[in-house]
């Protein structure tokens, strides 16, 4: 298991974003070097926990619970073949790509070591949005990629420190229930009667997720 490819964006001006300014940091390209990967703040106010990495929307970007966007490797291979287009690390917009990681089938509170610093845990999978959409040119591709159910993973950072392509993944940490970022996902998308499920995960789950999962429970029972 290993970190493929460390993927950085600069804001860029496009004419499908919502952000007020018409930029995006979406477009993430591959970096060589090491980057330092540090928590970056609250949701908001702050963005990467990536150093040189943009992120615009600070509505539902960037903060301490999606501070690292991991996508797997192998689920871009198999975008590519059902696609017929090629996609490059870095195409769904993440900062690490992995390999030999199953990302969407992580448990939420999953800890990776990655190099011989960094520790970041999972939070919860990535919502796709109409920027997503437009970036990719795909007619659809929102309602295409929820269906699929392999979001990929959104991590905060433990321990902070410099990572670089090539380095060691290593699972150091795997909590003891079964919420995996695909049922997380799922459950927050198509399927919402997985919502009180969610709460086994605890404190490691995203804040919002937490916070719906408790609304359907408060309203539905668990």
């Amino acid at each position: 298991m290993k970190l493929l490819s460390l993927n950085v964006g600069r804001a860029r001006s496009v004419d499908y974003t919502d952000h007020p300014d018409g930029v995006t940091g979406i477009d993430k390209r591959p970096v060589g070097g090491s980057v330092r990967v540090t928590a970056p703040g609250p949701k908001g106010i702050s963005a990467s926990g990536l150093a040189g990495d943009t992120v615009c929307d600070l509505r539902h970007h960037g903060g301490d619970d999606q501070a690292v966007y991991a996508v797997a490797r192998e689920d871009l291979d198999a975008w590519e073949r059902e696609l017929g287009r090629p996609l490059p690390n870095g195409a769904f917009g993440e900062n690490l790509t992995t390999e030999g990681l199953d990302v969407s089938g992580a448990l939420i509170g999953e800890r990776w070591r990655i190099g011989s610093e960094v520790v970041l845990e999972i939070t919860s999978g990535r919502i796709p949005c109409r920027t997503f959409q437009e970036h990719l040119g795909e007619k659809g591709w929102v309602k295409r990629f929820t269906l699929r159910g392999a979001p990929g993973a959104y991590l905060r950072v433990i321990v902070p420190g410099e990572i670089r392509a090539g380095d060691a993944v290593r699972i150091v940490h795997r909590p003891a229930h079964e919420v995996t970022v695909a049922v997380q996902f799922r459950a927050v998308t198509t399927r919402r009667e997985l919502l009180p499920g969610l709460l086994a995960a605890g404190e490691a789950l995203h804040p919002e997720a937490r916070a719906t999962a408790e609304k359907y429970v408060a309203q539905h029972g668990g």
